[in-house]
């Protein structure tokens, strides 16, 4: 595991798109991609640059159930208007937030994931150590699957909606070992709320109670944080 550390959220973001950009040049072809406010900043960053995903495919993280791909709110949505209209992939995936069946539609979208393995996974990380919407508790081993959020996830996430009650409760999301699978993982953390779960991370403790911790058995993770010690 690798750290850098920077006083600049601009030079922070600014590696991010280098690393993402070296990534490609070096022969990945599949994206694992995140969505929230943390990567906002980045994927305008990758507008602006001159890397070109029109030969790519992407799958992202995870997706709200009960919302559709046009509602404002989906991660659908949120990929469109910060990415993909302005720098395409040939191929982008999203689980269906309004599947009949969600659990149908999760193993449906862990098989898309085998036959597309993941060269290059983004991640970002929530103040409960969320990677994905993988909560606490979650086991290591688990695949794609339909998660009921926590209050506290539906909270740190109803800024973007009118109001909590808004906010779903579940989703559907890459499990922890579909996660794991990514050649190399980029996992970026801005901001004091992720202190503590990010220090928890990097004192290498490995628990189920703290999703994230699984990155420490992984061979190729490079974490970007503004956070200085």
């Amino acid at each position: 595991m690798k750290l850098e550390r920077y006083s600049s959220r601009k030079d922070l973001y600014a590696r991010a798109v280098d690393i993402i950009t070296n990534a490609k040049n070096d022969g990945a072809t599949t994206f694992g991609l995140a969505t929230g406010g943390t990567m906002e900043p980045l994927y305008s960053k990758i507008c602006e640059s001159n890397v070109d995903f029109s030969t790519c495919i992407s799958f992202n993280l995870d997706e709200y159930v009960g919302l559709g791909a046009n509602h404002e709110q989906s991660y659908t949505n949120y990929m469109d208007k910060h990415l993909f209209r302005h720098n395409p992939f040939k191929e982008s995936y999203l689980p269906n937030g309004l599947a009949d069946n969600p659990k149908e539609e999760a193993l449906r979208y862990e098989l898309l994931l085998q036959q597309y393995p993941i060269d290059f996974q983004l991640l970002g990380i929530g103040q409960n150590g969320h990677i994905g919407f993988n909560e606490p508790g979650t086991p290591f081993d688990s695949l794609t699957h339909l998660v009921t959020l926590e209050q506290s996830t539906r909270q740190a996430n109803a800024r973007f909606f009118d109001s909590i009650d808004e906010v779903p409760t579940q989703a559907i999301t890459m499990g922890i070992q579909s996660i794991m699978r990514a050649k190399c993982i980029l996992l970026i953390a801005v901001g004091e709320a992720k202190r503590d779960v990010l220090q928890r991370v990097l004192d290498s403790e490995y628990t189920e109670d703290v999703p994230s911790s699984v990155l420490t058995k992984h061979p190729n993770v490079m974490i970007l944080t503004d956070l200085q010690e």
